[in-house]
């Protein structure tokens, strides 16, 4: 079985580029001058940059002047889990992406780990002990997770963290464009995004503050003082342009993840319906609208994801950073997943142009793997 036309179902790796993105990034291109020079065609850059930096700081309930760009999310992560915040310790969860839990510029000795439950969510109580060792913290946690889609209690962290006196990273690149991202209501000091993930450009993405106090002491990229000392370097500016479109679009569309969710619930149903023992990771707790992860034991995620490339499906089996290296999730790990579940486990996301018929689709690619692995199973009898 192949389709005509590719159907996309890897939303979460990556959101296929939108055509008024497109259209600006085009026509920025064509603008010839260097953004820090003062000349007409180096402002004519700069405007560029400044209203994007607007379209950007609106998406999270920012001030645009506390908005610095970057080449990626993982950029941006790298940059702001630093010591050069005033802290003097890092505290992340185990179901972090992996620029997050690498710890930036933390030596290993002052980053700690903390455990997540069943369902993916951070440990509270662990987190409240953690707090109250000595030392200022600087807590990184995920919005939602990349692979199970799972919406970590950050308001409920975060609080907890400022009664510590510490600051609280939000890593939101998952969740921007699928689910409101308020910094205020979140509670976050520090933000970070990545256009591609809700329609913008790859290679650019951005750190942004809650307010003008808190800065970078040392920067990581150091150069010429572009995006005011805090990152060095020539701005992307078509880049930059794509991202403001994005978040541009992704405040207007919001409403249009409830059908997205609706299908996501369509698809999960279908799952069932095929295979009634398949376990469907943090069902029971609030995960992003567009994201299913998924296993059926004995579905080796490997085998499976060559068999639905070949139907014309893209699906994944976690993260798109590590989806080339045949290892077990971390994610799933942290969270407890038996072996024989945790090679198993296929993560479907949606997007706003996901329809009807892509689910169809997938589930009767998805019948056709089962019914083979059936037969392998009647020939091993």
């Amino acid at each position: 079985m192949f389709f005509h036309e590719r159907i996309y179902l890897d939303w979460n790796a990556t959101a296929p580029l939108l055509p008024e993105v497109l259209q600006e990034m085009t026509r920025v291109l064509g603008i010839i001058g260097n953004p820090s020079s003062v000349h007409a065609d180096g402002r004519e850059a700069r405007a560029v940059i400044e209203s994007a930096r607007g379209d950007v700081a609106k998406l999270v309930g920012a001030s645009a002047k506390n908005v610095f760009f970057t080449s990626s999310g993982t950029e941006a992560a790298n940059t702001v889990l630093t010591a050069s915040l005033g802290v003097d310790r890092l505290l992340v969860s185990a179901v972090e992406h992996s620029c997050s839990l690498t710890g930036g510029q933390f030596a290993s000795d002052l980053i700690t780990v903390l455990p997540v439950d069943t369902n993916g969510r951070l440990n509270l109580k662990f987190l409240s002990d953690e707090l109250a060792k000595s030392g200022r913290p600087l807590l990184s946690l995920q919005l939602a997770n990349n692979e199970t889609g799972v919406i970590q209690p950050v308001a409920e962290a975060a609080e907890l963290v400022h009664q510590a006196r510490g600051l609280v990273h939000v890593d939101a690149v998952q969740a921007a464009g699928k689910i409101p991202v308020g910094m205020v209501e979140l509670g976050a000091d520090i933000l970070t995004l990545s256009a591609h993930k809700f329609g913008g450009p790859k290679g650019v993405g951005a750190f942004i503050f809650a307010n003008e106090k808190i800065r970078l002491g040392t920067s990581l990229i150091k150069g010429g003082g572009q995006e005011r000392g805090q990152r060095a370097g020539t701005e992307n500016v078509a880049g930059i342009a794509g991202f403001g479109m994005a978040a541009n679009m992704a405040v207007k569309h919001m409403y249009k993840m409830q059908d997205v969710q609706n299908l996501r619930n369509m698809l999960e149903a279908g799952i069932l319906k095929l295979a009634p023992d398949t376990t469907i990771f943090s069902a029971g707790v609030e995960r992003l609208p567009n994201t299913t992860c998924f296993a059926i034991t004995g579905l080796l995620a490997e085998t499976a994801l060559i068999g639905f490339d070949m139907d014309g499906i893209s699906v994944s089996s976690g993260s798109a950073c590590s989806s080339g290296k045949v290892r077990k999730s971390h994610v799933l790990v942290a969270m407890g997943v038996l072996d024989e579940l945790a090679v198993a486990a296929i993560r479907v996301s949606l997007g706003p142009t996901t329809g009807k018929i892509d689910i169809t689709k997938f589930l009767l690619a998805l019948e056709n793997r089962l019914k083979s692995l059936h037969k392998y199973e009647i020939r091993a009898a």
